[in-house]
């Protein structure tokens, strides 16, 4: 028997629900409704039959007669299409009273257990299609997600930002310590990097005019894998002429909340175990950070002294900056569990940020923190060609000692801010990582549809 191809007129599960909750129990409405999903129960008594009919929205109960639709032959994960009226059972529950039935879709697979779901974290994160089939929270934290990414967009585009594409394949990687992916360019007969950042673009674009950009897109960086890292992720990467790390800090503070509430009605949430509220941050300076720990001091051997006698492995770390970042890392960000802005960073470990009035080995960069884990990063940009390529002359110096993920120049972009870029400030924020704050969630991978796993034995 050849199946429809189209099913057109359905509505969504949720919404005949409502309607059919309206209605005292017992009571059947007048208005016929169409809905079509996947049969995930089914409990036989005599002459009726009990189906839940599953969409995204949610599920709903159908009542069924077998003798009216003796030709259809259902499963457990059938999809099918129904039409009938709402109405409610004497035990109160919203139903479709079926008046018609037809197979849209026939499993040739068994499902997982109904009732449990998929619980094997193994199973939801290679088989994702079963956890968003079985799994209820996994389709509402999919949901919300989308919901917080369309929010960004939203406010981005209300402050007059302007949405853009720029490149993924490049011919040189930059904006970020990062080692890169590689792959070949046959027709150009090149390498090239899948970028590790959207920065370099993004900031000529503002040389270009634009003034107001951003994007939304993937990264990749070949890292290894943990709760909060997957090689290939999600960053919005904002510009604005005009603009320093203060009017940024300000419109980071206010998207990330107004964000919040638009997607879960609340700033407050619950995140690794802390109660926490999206609307209050802090400000703290990097030093004061560090000092509080004892390890504030510009003096490597100290450093590294310091952090020996706190068990640390500083075998890795060949430069100041880099242990600098070890100690950061490891003692300061797993403290930083209320929101908290970090700010005013050493020169050494940021290339591409403004120096401070005050103090030119200090310049003007933030990250900020939600539970202790890091979710974006900002600067006042460096505008001045010159002073850019001094920047990347003093990363040679991290190169030469064998950082892999030191910033290794890109003369093209020191050409385009020779050509002058308005004062600037920048942001990224990590999708990834706002959406496991905003689920509630304590691995990136549980917010990434196809998170990347090694290969099957």
């Amino acid at each position: 028997m050849a199946l429809p191809k189209r099913f057109p007129g359905r509505e969504e599960v949720a919404a005949v629900r409502v309607a059919a909750d309206l209605l005292e129990p017992g009571a059947e409405g007048e208005s016929e409704h169409k809905l079509a999903g996947r049969v995930l129960a089914r409990r036989d008594l005599g002459k009726l039959m009990f189906l839940d009919l599953v969409d995204r929205t949610g599920r709903i109960q159908l009542l069924v007669r077998p003798d009216d639709f003796g030709d259809v032959d259902l499963d457990l994960g059938d999809v099918i299409g129904v039409a009938g009226v709402p109405t409610k059972t004497r035990r109160g529950e919203p139903s479709l009273a079926v008046r018609e039935l037809v197979l849209l879709g026939k499993i040739r697979s068994p499902l997982p257990d109904t009732f449990h779901g998929v619980t094997d974290t193994e199973v939801r994160y290679r088989k994702r299609y079963l956890d968003l089939l079985m799994n209820e929270e996994s389709r509402a934290d999919t949901i919300l997600r989308s919901r917080a990414v369309a929010s960004i967009r939203r406010r981005l585009d209300e402050w007059g930002f302007v949405e853009v594409e720029t490149p993924i394949l490049q011919p040189r990687y930059g904006g970020a310590f990062a080692e890169p992916f590689v792959t070949r360019y046959n027709e150009l007969d090149a390498d090239y990097y899948l970028r590790i950042a959207t920065e370099l673009y993004l900031k000529r674009l503002i040389v270009g005019g634009l003034e107001k950009v951003y994007e939304i897109g993937k990264d990749f960086r070949n890292e290894g894998v943990s709760y909060k890292h997957n090689p290939e992720f999600t960053m919005l990467e904002w510009y604005e002429a005009y603009a320093d790390y203060t009017d940024t800090m300000a419109r980071m503070e206010t998207l990330v909340a107004e964000v919040a509430q638009e997607v879960l009605g609340t700033t407050r949430v619950t995140f690794r175990g802390h109660a926490v509220d999206l609307a209050s941050w802090r400000r703290l300076k990097l030093v004061d950070a560090l000092g509080t720990e004892g390890l504030w001091t510009r003096d490597p051997e100290e450093l590294r002294g310091r952090l020996a006698q706190r068990n640390a492995d500083t075998e890795h770390d060949r430069t100041w900056a880099q242990l600098l970042d070890h100690a950061l890392t490891a003692f300061v960000e797993p403290s930083l569990i209320e929101p908290t802005i970090l700010y005013d960073y050493p020169v050494e470990l940021s290339p591409f940020a403004r120096a401070t009035e005050d103090d030119p080995s200090v310049v003007e960069r933030f990250e900020y923190f939600v539970g202790g884990m890091e979710l974006g990063n900002a600067f006042t940009e460096i505008n001045d060609s010159e002073e850019q390529a001094a920047r990347f002359a003093m990363q040679a110096d991290e190169v030469a000692a064998g950082v892999a993920e030191a910033e290794h120049g890109d003369p093209d972009y020191v050409e385009a801010l020779s050509y002058g870029m308005p004062p600037t400030g920048g942001l990224g924020l990590g999708i990834d990582r706002l959406a496991m704050v905003l689920a509630g969630k304590d691995t990136i991978r549980d917010v990434i549809l196809f998170p990347a796993l090694r290969e099957r034995a």
